[in-house]
């Protein structure tokens, strides 16, 4: 039995909750969070033995395998270290950290200490994004021309004001970081290696430090040309949450407000494949999708050595990197070349 411990019970961590609760190997004994009432209220909802305000002295008191760290962003290089300069091993939520110097921190103290890095991308497992990995792997699409990621989503102002870290440039980052982090990790992952990028961003409404809305464009160090548009100003409710693939021999559109529907998946070749489309789409609860299960299935089986992890610490990175380019061009006016 892998004996986990969550930190932060707030917005996300019922999907963290209910996913571990499906695997029989695995369980969740302690949860953790500042505001005494929602660790409190979590741990009676969820039948968690303990529950504590301060993550150290969860660590001075349990005995577990894995810690699931679901507080604000800027936060969890931190508690990550923490925990994994007590030997244990490190589960955390998008974005890992919210610069390429915090991440590289924790990196650096997982691998000193032999522990695992698991950073949470269950994007990439959705039955939608699968068939479309297995597409570009086949080289259905021949010569890959333009990829475009649209994040159409609506977060009022009331969203931000529920917290006084949101939309800060220390705890949480802009509409980049937080909503759209998922798409510019799925933009590496399809895709490859970004080589520089040039960007637009703007608080255009919410009254916020980061931004509300902001376009990128990035060049492939394989030629392809791809654009991610963001905004959380959109009326009067999430629309979508979409990439679309412009190849020589194939055309493909993901969308729905999570990339939960394929609207056109066009090949000049026939494929087994095809038969699968229409029993690939869905439709989830919300925009985190339905991937958390199967990721933490992949955890669990990690660390009872039965395989590989599916995205570790350095994966992670990438994604915070192409984004604090796309911060730095977008504040700079220049393009960014890539690595930083």
């Amino acid at each position: 039995m892998i004996k986990l411990a969550l930190i932060g019970c707030g917005r996300i961590s019922k999907n963290h909750f209910e996913s571990i609760a499906q695997i029989e190997e695995a369980n969740i004994i302690a949860c953790c969070d500042i505001i005494e009432e929602r660790a409190v209220e979590a741990s009676k909802k969820y039948k968690i033995k303990s529950c504590y305000t301060d993550y150290k002295e969860l660590i001075r008191n349990e005995t577990i395998d894995a810690v699931i760290i679901c507080t604000p962003s800027g936060l969890h290089p931190q508690i990550g270290i923490d925990f994994a300069n007590a030997g244990i091993n490190v589960i955390t939520e998008k974005p890992m950290a919210i610069n390429i110097e915090s991440a590289d921190e924790l990196i650096k103290a997982c691998d000193k200490n032999k522990v695992h890095l698991f950073v949470i991308k269950q994007n990439r497992l959705n039955t939608t994004m699968q068939l479309l990995k297995k597409a570009i792997d086949k080289k259905r699409f021949g010569k890959i021309y333009m990829v475009q990621s649209n994040v159409f989503w609506q977060r009022p102002q009331s969203y931000y004001d529920m917290a006084k870290w949101r939309g800060t440039w220390e705890f949480d980052g802009g509409a980049f970081t937080n909503q759209a982090s998922h798409y510019v990790d799925a933009m590496h992952w399809l895709f490859g290696e970004v080589d520089h990028v040039m960007a637009e961003t703007a608080t255009m409404e919410r009254k916020i430090e980061t931004e509300d809305t902001g376009s990128a464009i990035l060049k492939y160090r394989n030629g392809i040309i791809g654009t991610i548009n963001v905004t959380m100003l959109t009326y009067p409710k999430n629309f979508e949450g979409s990439i679309t693939v412009l190849g020589e021999k194939g055309t493909v559109k993901i969308g729905g407000i999570a990339i939960n529907n394929i609207q056109k998946w066009e090949f000049e070749d026939y494929d087994d494949d095809d038969r699968f489309i229409a029993e690939s789409n869905y439709n989830p609860p919300n925009v985190y999708g339905l991937g958390h299960l199967p990721y933490y299935k992949n955890v669990v089986d990690s660390l009872l050595g039965k395989c590989e992890p599916y995205t570790d610490g350095r994966s992670g990175r990438k994604s915070i990197e192409i984004i604090q380019a796309i911060y730095l061009s977008a504040k700079t006016g220049k393009k960014v070349a890539l690595p930083l």
